[in-house]
């Protein structure tokens, strides 16, 4: 599967600060340490319905992740899914009538449409679940040889009891796992099971449902499985950072975690799970089920700059939740406007230690509003008067997309 155009990165005089991010599984902020090339994989879209403002949230924070990186010198190998077959998927296609191969193609597309907009910076691998089947069929085949894997009805299940550090990624008691499995696309209840949280890896062929030849039968992927075999055939074990909604911690990335483990007789799976917070619209979380939402392409179709929608994401921290609403971009759009000014003056302050404010913030745990404030401050000095370096607004422009993704 293609994934969209890489933009130019302006370079940027000197580098910046290690990365600090808040782990889920330590329950702490921690140092991100990559060993020459840093390794991320952000759980993609289940493409029925993109782009909304949970989902730009999520990969433009991921994205900052992948700017500070570059900005302190490393390679950054990023990898990103797309679960193009899925049950929401093939209930989508019921409802309207359509093809989930039509619907599929084309809400990728849009996402690609949308990325691009908002200036993210692209995976050097973006994996279809379908594409991946043979790698999943041949994992299953793994955890079946390790005694990790058993059927119900012709269904193959993965024992999570066969990691012993399952449970250690979202950190949830026993019973939490078991209610918020349920809501989350598990079947705890489902008779036959050896224990409610195992989860589905193989899927054996249903009546008008799409299903392919394996070895393990004819059939297609669980959930998890999908990102588990992805993430392994292109990044390894124990890379950087595995990423997503916060809403991805447990069961997804828990169970990735697990069977990863057991496939490879090591760990971590990932050294830093990092999660985004959820947005809300309507006095509810932003989800298709209830319908409440607000699309990158939509406001783009009415006239918007997507600067303007990036900045207005990038104010609040990765990890607090918030709503949006037509204020907050009202706001990002004079921001927008703001700086643009200001890195068109003919001269201006020295922006060099805007630069340092804004590297250190983004260090430290992403903080991408106490960036953006520094970032006002220098724009609103340009803007009230000419300083003595000339060259000071174009490294202003350059700060503000090559750190922040922010064309100006």
């Amino acid at each position: 599967m293609n994934s969209w155009p890489e933009p130019n990165l302006p370079h940027l005089p000197g580098t910046g600060y290690p990365l600090w991010l808040f782990d889920t599984a330590a329950g702490s902020v921690r140092v991100t340490e990559p060993e020459g090339t840093a390794r991320m994989y952000v759980c993609g879209i289940t493409p029925y319905d993109a782009t909304h403002m949970g989902h730009a949230f999520t990969y433009v924070n991921f994205d900052v992740i992948n700017r500070v990186w570059r900005d302190n010198g490393l390679e950054v190998h990023y990898v990103q899914n797309v679960t193009d077959i899925d049950d929401p998927l093939l209930e989508r296609a019921v409802q309207t009538g359509q093809d989930w191969r039509e619907i599929a193609d084309r809400e990728t597309a849009l996402f690609r449409e949308d990325m691009e907009a908002l200036n993210v910076l692209p995976p050097q691998h973006y994996i279809g679940a379908v594409e991946s089947i043979p790698s999943v069929a041949r994992y299953v085949e793994e955890l079946q040889a390790k005694g990790a894997v058993y059927s119900v009805d012709g269904d193959l299940y993965f024992r999570v009891a066969s990691d012993p550090a399952f449970g250690e990624v979202a950190g949830l008691d026993r019973d939490q796992m078991i209610s918020v499995f349920a809501e989350r696309g598990g079947d705890p209840a489902r008779p036959g099971k050896e224990d409610p949280l195992d989860c589905l890896v193989w899927q054996s062929e249903r009546p008008d449902e799409p299903a392919w030849d394996t070895p393990l039968g004819h059939g297609r992927p669980g959930w998890h499985i999908e990102c588990t075999a992805i993430a392994l055939d292109h990044l390894g074990m124990t890379f950087d950072v595995q990423g997503g909604g916060s809403d991805l911690a447990f069961p997804h990335h828990e169970m990735c975690a697990a069977e990863a483990q057991v496939i490879a007789g090591a760990r971590p799976f990932a050294r830093h799970y990092v999660h985004s917070a959820m947005v809300s619209w309507q006095g509810h979380k932003m989800s298709k089920s209830r319908g409440n939402l607000v699309f990158v392409s939509a406001l783009r179709h009415a006239g918007v700059d997507p600067s303007a929608i990036r900045l207005a994401l990038l104010a609040h921290h990765y990890r607090s939740d918030w709503a949006w609403t037509d204020q907050g971009l009202e706001g990002a759009t004079k921001r927008l406007a703001l700086w643009r000014m200001a890195a068109q003056a003919p001269s201006g302050p020295d922006v060099l230690p805007t630069l340092e404010a804004v590297r250190t913030a983004l260090a430290n745990d992403l903080r991408t509003p106490e960036a953006l404030d520094a970032m006002d401050a220098w724009a609103m000095a340009a803007a009230g008067s000419e300083g003595p370096d000339a060259d000071s607004p174009g490294v202003f422009a350059d700060i503000a997309d090559a750190l922040l993704g922010v064309r100006l």
